[in-house]
């Protein structure tokens, strides 16, 4: 999954995103946001950091959550729109231009899922020990946290293969985006560490990608 660095390339040409992330993820990316969408249930409040396009933030719309998506792409948020609309669930979502830095303007409890699919790669080490802090604070006691990201595979010969297909993508992905994104380290540890209770951890073959289910606890 190390074409997972040209999200940001992908951020500027966001007319393009859904098409390119299906192409070069083979599908699989939308399988994680079925197993996402499959913990949320009608009527919870869900709310979506890095949502892009919209695509997560819909699926669960659609299965009756109320559902806020967040994300510092105006371009991506006017395409999610347009998409909710088509959807018909403009009444089960809105979408705001907000970073992770905001999040402290939300309500403490407000929450009763909160997803993040490849946002935390983007961020740094202390914006990521930011929002796993503000994510405690509004998301509900017994809420759900679930986020999926790139991360750095156990292993001496994974990493290897891992670091050269990943060093081709970040010179291109700088060159056409002047940008990087980072593998997630110690993720689990990183949330376990604000008080949540890992619920399940799921990686990939290679294990650079990992998807974590994680409880709020008391």
């Amino acid at each position: 999954m190390s074409f997972y660095v040209f999200m940001k390339y992908l951020e500027k040409t966001p007319e393009r995103y859904d098409f390119a992330i299906c192409l070069l993820s083979s599908g699989k990316l939308n399988d994680v946001y079925k197993r996402f969408v499959s913990y949320i249930e009608p009527g919870q409040k869900v709310l979506d950091i890095g949502c892009g396009t919209g695509t997560l933030a819909i699926m669960a719309a659609l299965k009756g959550a109320k559902v806020r998506g967040i994300d510092i792409n105006p371009r991506m948020l006017e395409i999610a729109r347009e998409k909710a609309e088509k959807s018909g669930v403009s009444q089960n979502v809105e979408f705001i231009e907000m970073g992770v830095g905001e999040l402290y303007t939300e309500g403490e409890n407000s929450y009763d899922v909160i997803v993040s699919v490849l946002c935390f790669s983007e961020l740094s080490e202390q914006e990521q020990d930011f929002a796993l802090s503000m994510i405690k604070k509004i998301l509900k006691p017994g809420g759900l946290l679930l986020i999926a990201d790139e991360t750095v595979p156990t292993g001496f010969f994974k990493r290897i293969l891992i670091f050269k297909l990943r060093l081709f993508f970040k010179i291109l992905t700088f060159i056409l985006a002047r940008s990087f994104t980072r593998p997630v380290k110690n993720l689990p540890e990183k949330i376990k560490k604000y008080g949540f209770e890992i619920e399940s951890i799921r990686k990939n073959k290679m294990g650079n990608f990992l998807e974590v289910v994680a409880k709020n606890g008391p």
